[in-house]
């Protein structure tokens, strides 16, 4: 849309020159009153003003009367010049029908054609032309003229003879008179009258647009620079018009005094602005700054609310939460789920602790602060949570309590490393327990397996004490074992580890289960073909394998399926999965049995040594010590789930071998239980033990020497007691063990060999294996093994 039209419809804002700060270069054309102003620069100057719009207005209307006007006048016109035609063809259709009608009759063609041809001449006479009608050979057929097929007006007239008084009709007269001339003769009409019209127009309107401008345009334009140059900062005089005083003031000089009565307003109002503008940018100045505080503030609670280790909450007067921070979704926990929901109804040991949760309900009604009370709450994946929390109360400024805002923290992690850490505790204080009471028992059972060997000996003719000889014996091998047990449990037995394939070994341990634990019971393997081997004691492995078996078995009285498994397993985050675990390669196996489950409240003391759940005289309770003491021992570990009605999955896992364990070397030739004439200081505490070594070591012909403790020892060897060979108990009285005697030994006496013997050999087992260079007589021990081990370190280089 173009500025005329916008100018038309009143919607394009003239910006006035005077707004520019032009004032004086309009002012003075303006300021002329001459006729002779020159109507080019006036058209410049008002062409964007109302003067322009005006003089389109009164040239528009005007042109729409005069065309109005000119097309009534030419309709008129027209009629007229229309009817005398009309009226001349009427002439001719009574002055000339008689006499045609005559020269027809009559066949007198030259006589038509004359009176045709005065037709013709006629004034608006194009063409005529005559037809005879009666019905023979070659009738008669005269026109003079050309037909045209516009601006014309054509008539027939029948031409009729009388023939003894009866009218026949004998042709036609056909008569056509053109309106070309009348439609020029208009035209030029209509020419003459539309530029008489527009000159007209055209003049009237310029005068009307000049006295415009003079009378108001000019003072519009003036008011508009006042207007858009007003300078509250700096304000001008008041507006003058420039034009005569008039007694009687008309509406320009109202909207002069509008005008400055106006600004005067306004720059009462502006100052005020000023004022309050002043106020305003203080007040702004002073929100902003609380604003920004506020949005640092909330930052700040936020960044600390999401990267803080605990998650913050807020609950209402009714004390169910109406907000829990995001830090919650990485506890296993949903939020939406807990809005709307009080302490209590997410706690589900709310039952089992009446008296704690009345004690804080009571802190709650009392709108109390509260710190670090403990409950515990199920996750999304059904596991337990501890949680701890601590509120403080909320109230508004009318004193109206508003509910509680606090922090909730997650001590999941901390009780289970407590109570992984009260396990371990508890079990390596009963390994100490049983180490030492397996020592003592050892010692009382070398005395037992070492007599008995003479008192069998001496009633070997007398075949009723030689078969209770024979009980006690066994009994003492039963003890034995029993000892053993305890050792692995307590990891004080020495290993012998190697590379062992694990399936092989499975395989051969299913082979011995079959007759062990009956047709009733269904053994399957399920067997991991890429199995890593594992470093390990092949002997104990297979014994903690028929432990778990044995007591697989018992738990399926009525018959059941036994499934051993083995699979490869990388331990990356050993601390979640035990504090006493390094990560790394694993090889698994699994025994799993479908039998009746351990309830929920035993399964903590499974691992226990002499912890059974079976009947009197049907277990020792020390199957599964042995075989988490061994696991432990081997570097390793193991677990059990189990679930009541639906069986038990124990897991044993055993580390992978890296590199090729020493194969087990095959054990030297027995030798003969023969003596010899050396002489061997003895160090034993106790006295049982002590009598029975030196009895044993004169049978075979050595000579001894006697201490009951290290200090002693120590004593003969400063005083110079010569001696092949020290034979020294591990574990004695006075603060010196029997390592460090050899020691000592070693220090004054270069070369001197030593044979250790003990029940509990935790001072030479590390990691499972027996040191190197250790040559040592487990207890407890029977005459052979003693004069075997004697003979072997006596006679090694």
């Amino acid at each position: 849309m173009d500025k005329g039209e916008n100018d038309l419809n009143g919607c394009y804002a003239i910006e006035p020159v005077a707004a520019k700060g032009d004032l004086q270069a309009i002012g003075s054309p303006l300021a002329s009153n001459s006729l002779g102003f020159r109507a080019a620069e006036i058209l410049g100057r008002l062409r964007s003003g109302v003067g322009f719009r005006l003089l389109a207005a009164v040239l528009l209307f005007s042109s729409l009367v005069t065309l109005t006007l000119t097309a009534l006048q030419l309709y008129l016109d027209y009629d007229h010049e229309v009817g005398v035609i009309e009226t001349r063809l009427d002439e001719i259709g009574r002055s000339y029908l008689a006499s045609l009608g005559e020269s027809l009759w009559a066949l007198d063609q030259n006589q038509l054609q004359l009176q045709l041809n005065g037709i013709h001449r006629l004034p608006g006479i194009r063409a005529v032309e005559v037809r005879e009608v009666i019905d023979r050979k070659d009738p008669i057929h005269i026109s003079v003229g050309e037909r045209s097929a516009r601006a014309s007006i054509a008539r027939e007239y029948p031409l009729d003879y009388m023939v003894r008084g009866i009218k026949r009709p004998i042709g036609i007269l056909y008569v056509e008179a053109t309106l070309t001339e009348v439609c020029r003769h208009l035209l030029n009409r209509t020419l003459v009258i539309l530029v008489s019209q527009a000159a007209k127009t055209f003049l009237v309107s310029l005068f009307i647009l000049y006295i415009f401008h003079v009378l108001v345009t000019r003072h519009l334009i003036t008011i508009a620079g006042f207007v858009g140059s007003y300078n509250f900062a700096r304000p001008p005089p008041p507006l003058q018009l420039s034009r005569r005083v008039r007694d009687k003031p008309d509406e320009l000089d109202k909207v002069a005094d509008a005008f400055n009565d106006l600004c005067a307003n306004l720059q009462r109002a502006y100052g005020d602005l000023q004022q309050v503008n002043a106020q305003l940018q203080q007040d702004l100045f002073v929100r902003q700054k609380a604003e920004q505080a506020a949005q640092l503030s909330e930052q700040r609670f936020r960044d600390y609310a999401e990267t803080a280790s605990d998650w913050f909450w807020e609950t209402g007067p009714d004390h169910h939460f109406t907000y829990i921070s995001e830090r919650l979704d990485a506890f296993g926990m949903d939020r939406a789920a807990l809005i709307g929901t009080s302490r209590i109804e997410t706690a589900i040991n709310s039952g089992a602790e009446p008296e704690k949760w009345r004690a804080h309900e009571a802190v709650l009604e009392r709108h109390e602060p509260f710190r670090n009370f403990e409950y515990t709450r199920r996750d999304l994946a059904g596991r337990l949570r501890h949680v701890s929390v601590s509120g403080q109360p909320a109230f508004a400024s009318d004193g109206r309590f508003l509910g509680y805002r606090g922090t909730g923290t997650d001590l999941t992690e901390q009780h289970d490393t407590t109570d992984r850490l009260r396990q371990s505790q508890k079990m390596d204080a009963i390994g100490q327990l049983t180490g030492g009471v397996a020592h003592d028992f050892n010692n009382v059972l070398t005395v037992i397996t070492g007599t008995i060997e003479i008192i069998q000996e001496g009633v070997a003719d007398r075949p009723e004490l030689a078969a209770i000889a024979q009980l006690i014996d066994e009994a003492a091998v039963r003890g034995a074992e029993i000892t053993s047990q305890l050792l692995t449990f307590a990891r004080r037995q020495p290993l012998q580890p190697r590379e062992v394939d694990i399936n092989d070994l499975v395989l051969d341990v299913c082979k011995l289960l079959k007759p062990m634990l009956g047709e009733h019971i269904e053994i399957d393997t399920l067997l991991a073909g890429d199995a890593w081997s594992a470093l390990a004691d092949p002997s104990q492995l297979s014994a903690a394998i028929v432990n778990l078996a044995i007591n697989a078995r018992d738990a399926m009285p009525g018959g059941g399926k036994l499934v051993l498994q083995s699979a490869n397993v990388v331990i990356d985050d050993a601390a979640s999965f035990d504090d006493e675990v390094r990560a790394g390669a694993y090889v698994m196996i699994t025994v799993a049995d479908t039998g009746q489950g351990i309830p929920a409240d035993i399964i903590g003391r499974v691992f226990e040594p002499f912890f059974t759940t079976k009947g009197v005289g049907r277990g020792t309770g020390l199957g599964l010590a042995m075989v988490y003491g061994f696991a432990r021992q081997t570097g390793g570990a193991v677990k059990i789930e189990s679930e009541q009605g639906r069986g038990t999955v124990v897991r044993l896992y055993l580390p992978r071998s890296e590199i090729q364990a020493t194969a087990k070397s095959a054990s030297a030739p027995a030798v003969a239980a023969i003596g010899g004439q050396e002489t061997i200081l003895v160090v034993e505490d106790d006295p049982l033990v002590q009598g029975y070594v030196i009895a044993q070591l004169g049978g075979l012909g050595y000579k001894t020497l006697i201490a009951s403790d290290a200090e002693a020892a120590l004593a003969l060897v400063d005083q110079g007691a010569e001696f092949d060979l020290l034979f020294t108990d591990v574990v004695m009285p006075g603060g010196m063990n029997g390592r460090q005697l050899a020691e000592a030994v070693l220090a004054r006496r270069p070369g001197m060999k030593v044979l250790y013997t003990s029940g509990y050999t935790d001072e030479f087992v590390h990691d499972g294996r027996l040191d190197t260079g250790v040559a040592l007589l487990r207890k407890p021990y029977r005459r052979a093994d003693l004069a075997q081990m004697i003979r072997e370190v006596l006679s090694a280089k």
